[in-house]
């Protein structure tokens, strides 16, 4: 069914007309050159017209509401205290948990690297992933604003030119009776669909939600990559401490095949002991070639993580004594917890989108009315274009209104439905995760702290005997044999030192990711999140 009425509102100059068929040609009712002599409505269209658009007051679909925070007061069974403390160890300080601190924005600062902070900043500007998600960014918040389109009338404006030759056997159409003519039409028209059920408002509803699930994801990443280059820098670290307590390893296990060849000629030892230690030189150098890939698959990653290619790795070479672990941890309240973790707000954002997508899909099953005018003027010379008599206008309202489409609008809307549940199952689902991420990393650094202290006696220990075989050889008490048995021991009491002192570094970073990374105080990134 289509229904066409007046709704375009003239100048009060102009006498009105309504019109149930789309008029190409009205003959003025007095002189004048404007078009607008050409055109009428009666007065009483206003109201009317106005009304229609007051119509558009109401959205169909639900109106979404945040969910609500977990009914959690804590994240681990057991209450935080104080990790235990290792002296005279870098890394070894006790760190305390500061219930419903806040998070710095600059967390990094906290371990007072001058280096890694540089790297840090090198990468928030040149990260290649970064940026990408900075433009997909800009991509969702020009698509939300352009959703905004609808919200005002289409203007358009075209202009043709024409030469036509009319048969003999048809009556002429220009009223000279020329079967052969020019024709100039200038015209303007305009279109308008009132937001009569929301359709327009849910749909741009939806789109900002998703500008906002983009925004999050973002800033996700703005926060991983710092967390990553910190642990980088670490794992750099330690790993070069264990390139050189391995290497020691071998040199010490090489000089006791040497003691032990010797002695296997003099008769003082057997051949089990060589290939028993022979074994043991294989095993240590082994555990090299390992150990120093990845170191250099580290310094890439440290090279691409800051936008640079492997070649141009950073020169810097970082160690464990270099960084100053945090002693004061914040620790956010659960309840503040899902509105910092840029995760769940973005698991949030897109659950509102589901939401509004009901909107879209009950808005589409509803009437939609569409308002159009046109007007212009047809001359047969270029000359005469706006002269009188040569206007013309239409308006026209159309209603279309779905009436049997085989189920398709319905099951639209169930799956809209459906989807809306899917998006709060994986929002809660994203909840429980970062609250056991936090957890996780509460528990290792309490652990971490335990194995830092006993990794710290293990190599006390191993020094002890170190020093105590070098005092018995030295005074012919003890074999070089034993020496060395020693020194390895040692090494490999340094090396299990140095993993545990990496583990509360990089599970410190951890922390400050798992609680959302202080994003909220960045200007840049904080500006713009909320809700549209």
């Amino acid at each position: 069914m289509i229904i066409t009425c007046v709704a375009r509102i003239y100048s009060p100059d102009f006498k009105r007309t309504l019109s149930r068929t789309n008029k190409k040609r009205v003959e003025p009712t007095g002189g004048g050159s404007s078009i607008g002599d050409l055109t009428a409505m009666p007065a009483w269209t206003l109201p009317a017209a106005l009304s229609c658009l007051l119509m558009a007051g109401c959205a169909v679909g639900p109106d979404f509401k945040k969910p609500a925070a977990p009914e959690v007061s804590d994240y681990t069974a057991q209450p935080l205290s104080t990790t235990v403390a290792t002296d005279n160890i870098p890394g070894g300080e006790a760190q305390r948990f500061v219930m419903g601190g806040d998070i710095a924005a600059d967390w990094w600062t906290l371990f007072h690297s001058a280096p890694l902070n540089e790297l840090i900043v090198q990468s928030l500007k040149n990260n290649s992933d970064l940026k990408a998600a900075q433009a997909a960014l800009s991509v969702a918040r020009e698509n939300a604003l352009a959703q905004r389109g609808p919200y005002y009338p289409n203007l358009s404006a075209n202009f043709s030119a024409s030469r036509q030759l009319q048969p003999g056997s048809l009556a002429p159409v220009p009223s000279s009776n020329a079967f052969q003519y020019n024709l100039f039409t200038p015209q303007v028209s305009v279109s308008y669909a009132p937001d009569i059920f929301g359709l327009n408002r849910r749909t741009v509803e939806a789109a900002d939600a998703q500008e906002q699930a983009v925004r999050f994801q973002m800033i996700a990443a703005h926060i991983t990559l710092s967390a990553n280059v910190v642990a980088a820098v670490v794992q750099d670290a330690a790993l070069q401490t264990q390139v050189d307590a391995t290497q020691q390893l071998v040199d010490i296990n090489a000089n006791m095949v040497q003691i032990l060849r010797y002695q296997l000629v003099k008769g003082y030892a057997s051949r089990l002991d060589l290939a028993a230690q022979e074994s043991q030189l294989a095993q240590a150098t082994a555990t090299l070639p390992p150990l120093v890939k990845q170191l250099a698959q580290q310094r890439d990653l440290l090279a691409v993580l800051v936008g640079r290619f492997p070649s141009q790795a950073p020169t810097d070479k970082f160690e464990l004594s270099g960084l100053q672990l945090p002693q004061d941890l914040p620790v956010s309240l659960p309840s503040t917890l899902v509105a910092q973790r840029p995760d769940v707000l973005q698991a949030e954002a897109n659950l509102h989108a589901a939401s509004a997508q009901i909107g879209i899909a009950v808005a589409n099953r509803l009437p939609n009315i569409q308002l159009t005018a046109n007007a212009g003027s047809t001359a047969l010379a270029i000359g005469q274009v706006f002269g009188p008599g040569t206007g013309f206008w239409n308006l026209a309202a159309s209603l279309a209104a779905p009436i049997f489409d085989g189920g398709t609008l319905r099951h639209q809307e169930h799956a809209a439905r459906a989807g809306y549940e899917q998006a709060a199952q994986q929002y809660r689902s994203t909840v429980l995760t970062a609250f056991q991420n936090v957890a996780d990393t509460l528990a290792a650094l309490e652990q971490d702290a335990a194995g830092l202290k006993a990794a710290a006696d293990a190599a006390d220990a191993a020094k002890v005997t170190l020093d105590l075989s070098q005092r018995q050889f030295k005074d012919g008490y003890a074999s070089y044999l034993a020496l060395l048995s020693a020194e390895q021991a040692y090494q490999q009491a340094r090396i299990n030192l140095v993993q545990a002192q990496a583990n509360r570094f990089a599970d410190t970073a951890a922390l400050f990711q798992a609680l959302g990374g202080g994003w909220w105080h960045r200007a840049e990134l904080a500006e713009d999140t909320d809700d549209k």
